[in-house]
């Protein structure tokens, strides 16, 4: 028997959150982005105009990081709306977290991961993580998140950074030689570095996305175990090919794309307990969902955003009113 999860939240109660998040969040954040965009080349400039652009590049830094502590602390409020907002067999979720505690964690995990330039950045996102699952409950049960930030900062480093390290060392290799040789242009290797660094990127995503997501899904609800269990080249395939046909297609795909690879997600979570299993899966009907959230996209988009609560709260109730949890 299939178990269908609820979604109650409206666009007309998130809206004022919003509204907060745009006009204190995301028109700041703007504005800082084409500041900082304009700055000129320092090197064209006197020692004194190059003092004042560093004053004044490090006070819009200062004013950044201050945007996004307000656009972070904002979140939790959307956060705790929509768990509170999901329902499963009639009894909604309950988030007990508190704001401060979570401030706390925000505030401590951003001055660690700045101080130890982002390397501390993996045991940020297991401290919230570990904050959103304990604080919440389904029929008076809470939820414990297991995964270890160690674990994730050994999944950045080899799926990500390193890669990312070893393609800039021979780029920059290829273009001294090439550069030096007389061969190509500085511009000509300019934008073969470019085209190697996109394709590497490409490349590396796909396990970087599985990785992650497999230590994400790492719970433990009353008596289950939930993970995620598959293998990885069939899953890589799924990623490859989902994100091939959204860039054929100039995004026109990807919200389909995004479903199936959901739906991929959702038929390999397991919850496993000695009682028994129970697996998870979602009801893709592949026409009516792509109308349906391309729908809701337009309709943001024309609104300039103002649409955009809505279309969150349709989106989220119609993926989640399709995904059940089966014996």
């Amino acid at each position: 028997m299939k178990n269908y999860f609820s979604f109650n939240l409206t666009g007309k109660k998130l809206f004022p959150l919003w509204l907060l998040m745009f006009v204190f969040y995301f028109v700041p954040y703007a504005f800082i982005q084409t500041k900082l965009q304009g700055f000129g080349d320092v090197q064209e400039q006197d020692p004194q105009e190059v003092l004042e652009s560093f004053s004044s590049m490090a006070a819009l830094f200062g004013a950044m990081i201050v945007v996004m502590i307000i656009g972070y602390s904002m979140m939790f409020y959307w956060t705790k709306m929509t768990i509170e907002a999901v329902g499963f067999k009639e009894k909604a979720l309950v988030f007990a977290g508190k704001f401060w505690e979570y401030f706390g964690i925000l505030i401590s995990g951003a001055l660690l991961s700045i101080i130890t330039i982002g390397i501390y950045s993996p045991w940020f996102a297991t401290r919230l993580c570990k904050f959103f699952a304990r604080n919440t409950s389904h029929d008076a049960e809470s939820m414990e998140f297991k995964g270890k930030g160690s674990d994730l900062f050994v999944i950045i480093a080899c799926t990500l950074i390193l890669p990312m390290i070893l393609a800039v060392i021979i780029s920059l290799a290829f273009s001294a030689d090439k550069v030096l040789s007389g061969e190509y242009t500085q511009d000509a290797v300019a934008g073969i570095i470019s085209i190697i660094m996109t394709i590497v990127t490409f490349i590396v995503i796909i396990p970087y996305i599985y990785y992650v997501y497999k230590w994400a899904v790492n719970l433990t609800f009353k008596n289950y175990s939930i993970r995620w269990e598959t293998a990885f080249w069939d899953s890589a395939a799924t990623l490859l090919g989902q994100i091939i046909l959204s860039l054929v297609t100039l995004g026109i795909y990807a919200p389909l794309a995004s479903l199936k690879i959901y739906k991929y997600f959702a038929e390999r979570t397991v919850a496993r307990a000695e009682t028994g299993t129970k697996s998870f899966g979602y009801d893709i009907e592949p026409g009516k969902d792509f109308l349906f959230i391309w729908g809701q996209c337009l309709l943001s988009i024309i609104t300039i955003g103002f649409y955009s609560p809505w279309a969150y709260c349709k989106i989220t109730e119609r993926i989640l009113r399709k995904t059940y949890t089966e014996e």
